[in-house]
């Protein structure tokens, strides 16, 4: 047995049962998922008073998603200082220190979890398999609440879109086409199940990438958050906090596909929801 592993497993016994199963995570815990951009204050109030805070409690930032980690860090821990809200420490994970048992606990004991931006495949891709994608789940099921901005938006999800196109070498900010076979994605936290997250999303333009998931993968519920913008989720129950709106793709019925891939759909069900207003969420 290497050493890495009898750590991983030391870890297992100490935080007691894990998340293995490959499922999505029923948590106890609140989601706060933002479609990136500017954080108004009055939203990062919000997400604060959701995790019911109190003066001896610490959120945690991870900013492994995002290029420029620290930078990335600094810039939400001054939004938090600015809402009166003092304890939020950055835990920066390398791939070495993934088994570290003092951040994997500062992670887990954490009343708040907030993942930055950057991209979502660089943090999933660095944490899957190892005890921190387990940390997560746990704190989840214990009542933490998790929040994520842009890239730390779309990997809340059980599929996990990666932005990438399969029919298309050039990387753009929103699909050109809706059709078949076209769109990468992954697993991502498992956090939401039969959902898929797109952010930025009416800034952009994404209704395109958005269609093309729920068409390609149906029974799933298409969420587009557009920036400035959040859904706050407790269990199926999601709300509208920001300054924008939020659009479902859901039920597609009579989907047919051309003989060139391009789908057509007779009917979808569309929501746009304005702040305050709530919705269910559903596959």
């Amino acid at each position: 047995m290497t050493s890495r592993h009898f750590v991983f497993l030391f870890i297992v016994f100490c935080f007691g049962p894990v998340f293995m199963t490959g499922q999505a995570i029923e948590g106890k815990g609140k989601l706060f998922i933002i479609g990136g951009g500017w954080k108004p204050p009055f939203m990062i109030n919000r997400m604060i008073q959701e995790a019911n805070m109190k003066p001896e409690d610490y959120a945690v930032v991870l900013p492994m998603a995002s290029e420029v980690p620290y930078e990335s860090a600094e810039e939400i821990k001054e939004q938090f200082r600015d809402a009166g809200q003092h304890r939020l420490f950055t835990v920066m994970f390398t791939k070495d220190e993934l088994y570290d048992k003092s951040k994997l606990d500062s992670v887990l004991n954490a009343k708040l979890i907030f993942i930055s931006g950057g991209d979502q495949w660089r943090f999933i891709s660095l944490i899957q398999g190892t005890p921190l994608m387990d940390v997560i789940h746990r704190a989840y099921a214990k009542g933490t609440l998790i929040a994520g901005t842009s890239a730390g938006a779309a990997m809340m999800s059980e599929m996990m879109m990666t932005g990438t196109q399969l029919k298309d070498t050039i990387y753009r900010p929103t699909f050109r086409t809706i059709e078949s076979d076209n769109i990468e994605t992954k697993r991502g936290l498992a956090l939401l199940k039969n959902v898929i997250i797109d952010q930025h999303f009416l800034i952009r333009s994404r209704h395109n990438r958005l269609l093309t998931a729920v068409l390609q993968y149906q029974g799933i519920m298409g969420i587009g958050i557009d920036e400035s913008t959040a859904i706050l989720v407790n269990g199926k129950n999601a709300e509208v906090v920001g300054l924008s709106q939020v659009l479902t793709y859901s039920k597609p019925k009579g989907i047919t596909k051309g003989k060139d891939g391009k789908f057509g759909v007779k009917n979808i069900s569309v929501g746009i929801y304005l702040p305050g207003q709530k919705f269910k969420i559903s596959g």
